[in-house]
């Protein structure tokens, strides 16, 4: 019988590690594809970009489990569409989500063109999260076991197209197995830090990093009553539900020992509306989904389902209702920091059913 071939993002983190050493184990032929995205970000300790750094350590654990070793750069497409649109994005006040994208444009569809290209059968990555096979040859895709650390919210777009052929063989272990079998293997990375912040950016302060390409605009902060009682530097530099402080460019005519959220952003008149702590203006129960994505579309979305709007959030129970091709979304409990941009996901159970772009309009 043929040796199945399985191309795997091999990022230089322990997770795409032991999801290497899985496979190999189960007996399929693993090459291990690191991922060139971004080269903007350099290591304030060594000097180097972070990526190459992370490219020392992937080949470095290609090498102790003997598999072969190739290096593919999508920065030009990355660039192009995941970062340019992010800033676009947020320079029209929304909040936008990277990683999500990242998958869906960048990460599965390229690595699978890469993986024909070797005729590979496979394609895999060391995400927490799990497929299921259905009886009708259809695809569900799961969440990872480790409710600390699954990764389904980010992988919300893909299709079944793409969960046909992609593999991950992590889903069914938590961090702390991972780590113990890494270092088991006496794999060098096993207690390396895991990655956050963007995508293949990593962990920047977003404001500097959103100030490369987007001009400051100074506006007005308002209070509840649309009384203006400061100034910021531009709605697209902050988040619905963040604190407002002065290191992050709001200045108030008068100081408050209350802490103070950001409740609204008017893009016209690009001002900023902040409320005390626990004001009803911080909260919201209703938002349309918009661009809604079925992951199977044998899977009917049901009335009452459960909703997620941010990574590893609580999955709260809502309503759906389509009306005039658009998905009105009420929570049964409103709550703070609804964002225009962010991403919803609808959960049944442990199945992801579909995602949408969060929006008023």
């Amino acid at each position: 019988m043929k040796t199945q071939k399985v191309l795997l993002a091999l990022s230089g983190g322990v997770d795409s590690s032991i999801a290497a050493l899985i496979l190999k184990k189960q007996g399929y032929e693993v090459i291990g594809a690191f991922m060139k995205n971004f080269s903007g970000i350099i290591n304030k300790l060594t000097g180097e970009c972070n990526w190459i750094q992370e490219k020392e350590m992937a080949q470095k654990i290609a090498s102790i489990l003997n598999i072969k070793f190739i290096t593919l750069d999508f920065e030009k497409q990355y660039i192009n569409q995941v970062v340019n649109p992010m800033f676009k994005s947020y320079s029209q006040g929304l909040t936008p989500n990277p990683d999500i994208a990242c998958n869906t444009i960048i990460k599965f569809p390229l690595l699978w063109k890469e993986a024909q290209k070797i005729k590979a059968d496979y394609i895999a990555t060391g995400h927490y999260a799990r497929i299921k096979k259905t009886k009708n040859n259809t695809y569900l895709l799961l969440k990872g076991k480790d409710k600390t650390k699954d990764q389904s919210y980010f992988l919300s777009e893909l299709t079944q197209k793409d969960l046909s052929h992609t593999l991950f063989p992590i889903g069914n272990l938590t961090k702390t197995q991972v780590r113990a079998m890494a270092k088991k293997h006496k794999l060098p990375n096993w207690n390396k830090k895991g990655t956050r912040g963007i995508c293949f950016i990593g962990k920047i302060p977003m404001k500097s990093f959103l100030e490369r390409k987007i001009k400051q605009k100074k506006g007005p902060v308002l209070n509840p009553e649309g009384k203006i009682i400061g100034t910021h530097k531009g709605i697209m530099f902050y988040t619905i539900g963040e604190r407002v402080g002065i290191s992050k460019g709001i200045i108030l005519e008068k100081e408050s020992n209350i802490k103070h959220y950001i409740a609204d952003k008017n893009k016209r008149s690009n001002s900023l509306i902040i409320a005390p702590e626990n004001h009803p203006l911080l909260k919201k129960g209703k938002f349309i989904i918009k661009n809604l994505h079925i992951i199977n579309k044998n899977y009917k979305i049901k009335a009452e389902i459960g909703v997620r709007i941010r990574h590893l959030g609580p999955i709260m129970k809502s309503k759906i209702k389509k009306h005039n091709k658009k998905y009105l979304c009420t929570l049964n409990k409103a709550i703070p920091g609804l964002a225009e941009g962010q991403y919803a996901v609808l959960y049944d159970k442990g199945i992801v059913v579909a995602s949408g772009e969060i929006s008023y309009n």
